[in-house]
């Protein structure tokens, strides 16, 4: 009988817990603390990026091109060939 009656507190419990977290979380007044914090957020950004140095650009003329050569004087080798080879 006890046993029973444990699990039945334990679940009242638990469904209150969740009417209550459920309830305060669909609530007006957590979307508008949570609108004011996105807001807040969004202002805190707008200044910290208005504030921030712009470097300038050191990048110019680092690219160095090379001409290709038409040196084709390489030998190819065919696998099979290599192989039949007795040297």
């Amino acid at each position: 009988m006890f046993k029973e009656f444990r699990y039945l507190i334990f679940t009242i419990i638990i469904f209150l817990f969740l009417f209550f977290v459920g309830k305060y979380y669909f609530s007006d007044v957590n979307k508008k603390n949570s609108y004011r914090s996105i807001n807040n957020i969004e202002k805190k950004i707008d200044l910290f990026s208005n504030k921030l140095p712009i470097l300038e650009s050191d990048t110019k003329d680092i690219i160095q091109y090379v001409e290709k050569s038409n040196n084709n004087k390489k030998k190819k080798f065919n696998f099979w060939k290599l192989l039949d080879q007795d040297d």
